[in-house]
């Protein structure tokens, strides 16, 4: 291996080891563990999470169902079976190599199948891209319902009203500037490399997601789009009522912890170690739960639900994970 291979390799896996470590540092270094274990012993009801394990582990089914109709699109008809096998098996892999997981499902699918990888690739591309715009559209939508919030928390702080005004005043102009860009970059012409690239990669999203407006199942495509995502919300909705201190905090709080999460999850890192777990105790700050910058003994309950919320849907990755791999070597045996 060269070392432009081995460079290379170090910033693929090695950045996000660095930001799960480097977080998870910086949320812990001054947390009293003993008072994480008694909130976890003496507010939390764990029977709540075996619900919990029951929608996240449909959310992935209904993934599955959703990209079945992307690959019949493209003339690959695998089982369902074994597409949901490779959903549960892009999870595990992103544990151990982060973002590696949907290259490995798209291998694993047009192996199976005898089937162009590129085509899959490009299938796999258009699930995922549907998957930003729509956390897209969740995030305005909170952030519109939500502001009040922020607006208090960012009050909080010395210079708060100027920061706040600052703040949404930026929000508002990045929003506007980055849509201004987006159809510049589509509808403009220029001989600059990095200007083409640019337009080369606008072009390839708006193909992706212009594909699924012309397919077959398109409704169906939208009510699994919406099912899933209904499902990463409800096992955060559920898993709040397993604690006290949570369990009254109604639907838009935890909508406000489900969309800072889920930009969270968009931080290279080995299964969302660390950003998860940082925009969830921002999140609960927001509300009263815990104190932003973490400091003893104020986040001691918001660490618990963080960490104990994360282990949980890992622990069910790692299960389903083991599961998927055993179903695929028994499946490349038989045929």
């Amino acid at each position: 291996m060269d070392a432009k291979k081995i460079v290379s390799s170090l910033i693929k896996y090695g950045i996000p080891i660095l930001i799960s470590v480097g977080l998870a540092w910086f949320l812990y270094k001054n947390v009293d563990l003993e008072a994480i274990k008694q909130s976890l012993s003496e507010d939390v009801n764990y029977w709540w999470f075996l619900p919990v394990i029951v929608i996240s582990t449909f959310s992935h089914i209904f993934r599955a169902m959703r990209w079945r109709l992307q690959l019949r699109t493209i003339g690959v008809n695998a089982p369902l079976h074994a597409i949901i096998c490779s959903i549960f098996g892009t999870y595990f892999v992103n544990l151990l190599f982060p973002r590696l997981g949907e290259v490995w499902r798209s291998g694993y699918i047009a192996q199976r199948e005898k089937a162009s990888f590129s085509q899959v690739l490009g299938s796999m591309v258009a699930d995922r891209l549907s998957d930003t715009v729509t956390v897209l559209i969740i995030t305005i939508f909170t952030f519109l319902m939500a502001q009040d919030a922020f607006l208090k928390f960012l009050a909080q702080k010395e210079g708060g009203t100027s920061v706040s005004i600052l703040v949404m005043a930026g929000v508002g102009v990045a929003f506007v500037l980055g849509v201004a860009l987006l159809v510049w970059l589509y509808r403009t012409r220029s001989t600059n490399h990095i200007i083409m690239k640019l337009q080369s990669i606008v072009h390839d999203l708006w193909d992706g997601l212009a594909s699924i407006a012309r397919m077959d199942g398109k409704w169906w495509f939208l009510l699994y789009t919406v099912l899933i995502w209904g499902c990463y919300y409800m096992q955060l909705y559920v898993a709040s009522k397993a604690f006290s201190f949570t369990a009254e905090l109604g639907w838009l709080p935890i909508l406000v912890l489900f969309v800072l999460s889920s930009i969270g999850m968009a931080v290279p890192s080995n299964g969302g170690l660390g950003p998860w777990q940082f925009t969830i105790i921002f999140g609960l700050t927001l509300y009263g739960v815990g104190a932003f910058p973490p400091s003893v003994p104020y986040d001691a309950q918001a660490s618990a639900f963080a960490w104990l919320v994360w282990g949980v849907q890992t622990l069910l990755l790692i299960v389903l994970g083991i599961y998927a791999f055993t179903y695929i070597a028994l499946d490349r045996k038989k045929k």
